[in-house]
């Protein structure tokens, strides 16, 4: 199958702004002493870095236009659907800022044969999903910007997670799912092409 590659530009953001580990490391420590632990103990005293520095990777995303995931393009003789499933993603919930994580699956009908790299889906749920987030949200997100950067004629996603908001605490509830969707273009307007697709998703 003959492809034509191209790579595009679509960032438009500001420079990142630089995480200030310093600043957590202060808060880390403040939030130890509060719920009456000693921060200096042998156990904690390294603590506030860790955090600081797990901060800088889990929400990465936030210092990431996640347009230029989709920034590689090529042009194939392809016009039905693209899915990939079981995509791994974690997040952290924006409310508690405990971890949710599940798998994206992820599907788009091409429009004139323009379509992207499997990696770059991946990379795009990634960037959404490492910020402090809501599940809905995230599914929303990754659906507008495959529609918008690749001119899809539709758009479906599955997303499938676990809350420790609800695991750990509060309702107390293991091994509970939220499964959202996410459906824009053809696959919002026809059930019949819609559900095709979430059979491929299952």
């Amino acid at each position: 199958m003959d492809s034509e590659w191209t790579t595009m530009s679509t960032s438009i953001l500001p420079p990142p702004t630089p995480v200030d580990q310093e600043k957590i490391r202060q808060a880390v420590a403040m939030i130890l002493e509060a719920v009456g632990e000693d921060p200096e103990r042998e156990g904690l005293k390294d603590t506030p870095d860790r955090v600081a520095r797990m901060y800088v990777e889990i929400f990465s995303g936030l210092r990431q236009d996640p347009r230029e995931a989709l920034a590689t393009r090529f042009h194939v003789d392809h016009d039905e659907v693209v899915v990939v499933k079981n995509i791994p993603f974690y997040s952290a919930c924006e409310h508690h800022l405990l971890p949710f994580y599940g798998v994206a699956h992820v599907a788009y009908l091409p429009s004139g044969g323009e379509v992207t790299g499997l990696s770059k889906l991946a990379r795009l749920v990634e960037a959404y999903a490492r910020r402090p987030q809501v599940q809905e949200r995230l599914t929303n997100q990754i659906a507008d910007t495959l529609e918008q950067e690749l001119a899809a004629q539709g758009v479906l996603i599955m997303m499938e997670a676990e809350h420790l908001c609800m695991t750990m605490r509060g309702i107390q509830k293991p091994g509970s799912r939220t499964v959202t969707v996410a459906s824009r273009g053809i696959y919002r307007d026809q059930a019949d092409r819609r559900n095709e697709v979430l059979q491929l998703m299952r």
